[in-house]
C-alpha cells in the first residue's frame, strides 16, 4: 500500500472514499446528555440514536457501504428456495476462501449456535485463544465449557506486542493432548474482540490448526475481525504476501469457517463455510430448523447481495487499512495527551484503559462503565465497556479477564471524518483533566447484573461533570 506523506502538517488519516449519501446527526447539549444517560441507566447499550453524537458502540452492522454494494442489492433474486443470489455468494466465498459448502445464518451469534448444535455434547471442551461471550454462551448452554489459552503478553495492556491475540503453544499442546477425547473443536479467533481488537498472527493460527489435525480434532475460525487481522498480518508480519493470499493460506488450514458480515463483508448476516461435506449435512439440519430455508438462512436476499460485492472490499489492501489508521490515529493524539490506551492500536476500535483513566473508582463500583457514561456526557459519544458489566465477575477482587476493565470507541468503517476524531480527542483530553469529578455506578438492589440492566450513579457526580463543562465551555454544545 502506498504511504501519503504530508509536507506541512503532522501525518493524519486520510480517507480513500468520496460521500455519496449521508445522514443527519445530532449532539444534544450537555444537559440533556446527563438526563439521557440518567433515562438509560449509565448504561450506553439504552441510549437512543437520537441522544448520541459519535456512535462508537460498535462496528458490527453499521458500516457504511459503497454505492456498489447499494446497487447490488437493487438486483436481488427474491426468490425464497434457490435464489440466484445465494449460487452467487456461494461462488465468491468459495473464490475467497476455497472452501466448497456455504451455510447462511442471519449473523455471527447465529453461526455459533449452530456449531454449537451439531459439535458440542454435555462435557465436552472448547479450547479457544481467548474468550467471547456469545460463542460462550451457546457452548453452555449445551453442557460444554471452554479454556482460554491467550499467551500472557495478551493481558498487556500497554506493551509493543504485534500479536497479542496469539495461543501460548505450550498450554495449547497440555490441553490437546491431555483433554482430546472431550474436545469438541478448537475456536481461533482472528481479531481478538474482548482484549482491544488485538490480531492473531499467522503464524500462530496456523500452528493451532496443523496441532489439532495432528490429533484428529476439528479446527474453527471465527473471522469476524478477519478484515483488520489481515492488514496486521500484511503489515507487521508477511509484506510479501497479497491479502488473498494470505486469506487463502489461513482458510486452506481450517476445517470450518464462520463469520458475522456485519463486520466482515460490511453487510448483514452470518456465513458458516467448510469443504467436509458431513459436517455441512449436519449443520444444514440446524439452519433450516433454527434459521429458515438453507439458500437464505434468516438473512435478507438483498443483503446476501451486498455482501458478495463488500467481501471482494474486503481483500482490497486500501479500504481494509482505513479502519485501523483511524483507530492508529485516535489512540495516537490521546495517548500522546496522558490518555492511556490498549497498544499497539488494534482493530475494532480503540480501547481506552479505565483503570488508569479513573484509579480511585474500585472494582466494584465498575470503572469501565463509569468512565463510558462519563465520555457520553462529555462529548455525545456512545462507547462500549468492557468489564465487569459486560463479562460479570463474583468477585471483584479476583481478576478474571472481563475485569480488565476498557471502554471500546469502536470504529464502523467509512462512517466517520478525521474532524469528528479531532473533537472527540478534545472532549476526551478534558474529561482527563476533570477524572477525579468522576465517580462509581452500581446496579439496584436485587439486580441480575445482566449487562443490559440499568445502573444508577453513587452520588450526583454526573451533574458535577455537567456543571465543570458549562464552566469551561460555556454556551458550547
Amino acid at each position: 500500500m502506498n504511504e501519503v506523506r504530508y509536507f506541512s502538517r503532522t501525518p493524519m488519516p486520510l480517507e480513500m472514499h468520496k460521500v455519496c449519501i449521508v445522514q443527519k446527526t445530532n449532539l444534544p447539549p450537555v444537559e440533556r446528555r446527563v438526563e439521557a444517560i440518567r433515562e438509560a441507566g449509565f448504561n450506553s447499550y439504552r441510549l437512543f440514536s437520537e441522544d448520541v453524537y459519535l456512535d462508537m458502540l460498535t462496528d458490527s452492522g453499521v458500516n457504511a457501504m459503497t454505492n456498489e454494494q447499494l446497487g447490488a442489492m437493487m438486483v436481488a433474486d427474491e426468490a425464497y428456495a434457490g435464489t440466484m443470489t445465494y449460487k452467487k455468494l456461494s461462488a465468491k466465498l468459495t473464490e475467497i476462501f476455497g472452501k466448497t459448502y456455504f451455510l447462511p445464518a442471519h449473523q455471527g451469534r447465529a453461526c455459533e449456535h449452530i456449531l454449537a448444535k451439531t459439535f458440542v455434547r454435555e462435557g465436552d471442551l472448547v479450547p479457544m485463544n481467548f474468550m467471547f461471550g456469545t460463542a460462550v454462551a451457546q457452548i453452555s448452554l449445551m453442557g460444554g465449557s471452554f479454556v482460554s489459552l491467550l499467551d500472557d503478553k495478551g493481558l498487556q495492556k500497554q506493551s509493543d506486542e504485534p500479536f497479542k491475540g496469539d495461543f501460548d503453544e505450550r498450554k495449547l499442546i497440555s490441553i490437546l493432548d491431555s483433554e482430546a477425547e472431550r474436545i469438541a473443536y478448537v475456536r481461533i479467533e482472528a481479531g481478538t474482540n474482548l482484549i482491544g481488537g488485538q490480531p492473531i498472527s499467522m503464524r500462530s493460527m496456523l500452528r493451532a490448526a496443523e496441532l489439532c489435525r495432528e490429533r484428529g480434532i476439528m479446527s474453527v475460525l471465527d473471522a469476524s475481525l478477519l478484515q483488520d487481522n489481515l492488514h496486521f498480518i500484511k503489515t507487521r508480519e508477511h509484506p510479501e504476501l497479497t491479502i488473498r493470499e494470505i486469506t487463502r493460506r489461513i482458510a486452506d488450514a481450517m476445517d470450518i469457517i464462520y463469520f458475522s458480515a456485519r463486520k466482515f463483508g460490511f453487510g448483514r448476516g452470518g456465513v458458516i463455510i467448510t469443504d467436509d461435506e458431513a459436517h455441512y449435512l449436519d449443520m444444514k439440519a440446524y439452519v433450516s430448523r433454527y434459521e429458515g430455508f438453507p439458500t437464505y438462512g434468516g438473512m435478507s436476499i438483498r443483503e446476501m447481495e451486498a455482501i458478495a460485492v463488500g467481501l471482494d472490499d474486503t481483500m482490497d489492501e486500501v479500504t481494509i487499512s482505513q479502519g485501523p489508521a483511524f483507530i492508529s490515529y485516535l489512540c495516537a493524539e490521546l495517548s500522546k495527551n496522558g490518555v492511556d490506551v490498549v497498544t499497539p492500536p488494534g482493530g475494532l476500535g480503540c480501547h481506552v484503559d479505565a483503570r488508569k483513566f479513573v484509579p480511585h473508582i474500585p472494582l466494584a463500583q465498575y470503572p469501565a462503565g463509569s468512565l463510558a457514561a462519563a465520555i457520553y456526557i462529555a462529548s455525545g459519544a456512545r462507547g462500549m465497556e468492557r468489564g465487569g458489566i459486560d463479562e460479570p465477575w463474583e468477585d471483584p477482587n479476583v481478576e478474571p479477564f472481563g475485569a480488565m476493565e476498557l471502554v471500546r470507541l469502536a470504529m464502523p468503517r467509512r462512517v466517520y471524518t478525521v474532524s469528528q476524531l479531532n473533537y472527540l480527542i478534545d472532549r476526551l483530553i478534558w474529561l482527563k483533566q476533570n477524572a477525579h469529578i468522576i465517580g462509581g455506578l452500581r446496579f439496584p438492589e436485587g439486580s441480575k447484573r445482566h449487562f443490559y440492566d440499568a445502573l444508577e450513579s453513587i452520588g450526583d457526580w454526573p451533574q458535577a461533570l455537567a456543571a465543570k463543562f458549562r464552566e469551561d465551555f460555556r454556551d458550547s454544545l
